[in-house]
């Protein structure tokens, strides 16, 4: 990418994904699914469809991965079963790699250049239900309790109209909402452009990238892999797996909106005008 730029307005609020970025849910969807292809004499999943399909909402009920698998049962018995699974295995998540740190330091940070806090959002594509199942053991619980309760968005949220989930923008867009509630709040109501979207997926830098709002993609280093060579596109939300028009929303190719990094853990406060205190 073309170096940083520093015409930027410091960044206000701190929005985060879910599934693959603070839980280690993508191992775990990846742990039913090789069981149940075991079961079905299929081999495991190989990373280059592991990571078309990351991040897609039911995407192991589409084509991609059923082309692949040649399942000797139908799609919607495997879905099912797999359905299962993964009811079993969500109690079981953890955070990932410098999810905790991030969260607590953000927690606890404010704009270098006001002294104003860090707020904190979460915009998920996963429903209630499986939420609290994901977030049912206590280092979970921990995690997600510096977030609000009232900026915890999800997939069934009624604010995100039907059928509008990632890549679209409605999600980040009622984050920001979140972030601006109630009026009067902020003296000065948070930009989408003083937002800072966390994500592990593909679609979702786009949905954030519509939004209006800076991106830190940290992808599973499958996904890395898959498209280390159009990473340039991914960052400007360009790859178009999903088509949905509007293009006007789209980035441009080294725009320096978006930035890729390995881990949470390799996150630079200070290049985002984000001071935490020692």
């Amino acid at each position: 990418m073309a170096s940083f730029k520093t015409d930027f307005p410091p960044v206000r609020a701190c929005i985060f994904d879910l599934d693959g970025l603070l839980l280690n849910t993508e191992d775990i969807i990846t742990l039913c699914t090789n069981q149940l292809l075991e079961k079905y004499g299929r081999p495991p999943f190989v990373p280059s469809i592991r990571a078309q399909l990351m991040g897609i909402p039911d995407s192991i009920n589409g084509e991609v991965f059923h082309r692949w698998a040649r399942l000797p049962v139908p799609r919607e018995d495997f879905a099912r079963e797999l359905s299962e699974q993964m009811r079993l295995q969500f109690p079981n998540c953890k955070p990932l790699p410098g999810a905790v740190q991030i969260l607590s330091n953000l927690s606890r940070a404010h704009v270098a250049a006001s002294g104003d806090r860090i707020e904190l959002a979460l915009a998920s594509t996963s429903k209630s239900h499986t939420y609290e199942r994901k977030t049912s053991q206590p280092e979970a619980k921990h995690l997600l309790a510096f977030i609000p309760p009232h900026r915890l968005v999800l997939g069934d949220d009624p604010r995100v109209r039907e059928g509008r989930g990632k890549p679209a923008p409605d999600i980040y867009n009622v984050a920001l909402q979140s972030l601006n509630t109630p009026p009067g709040l902020n003296d000065k109501p948070i930009m989408p452009n003083e937002c800072l979207a966390f994500e592990d997926s593909v679609i979702g830098v786009e949905a954030a990238r519509r939004a209006g709002m800076r991106v830190v993609w940290v992808p599973h280093q499958d996904v890395a892999l898959e498209y280390q060579t159009r990473q340039r596109e991914v960052l400007a939300g360009r790859t178009g797996l999903i088509e949905i028009g509007d293009e006007w929303q789209l980035g441009e190719i080294d725009d320096d909106w978006a930035e890729c990094i390995p881990s949470l853990e390799q996150f630079n406060y200070e290049k985002y005008g984000i001071e935490v205190p020692t």
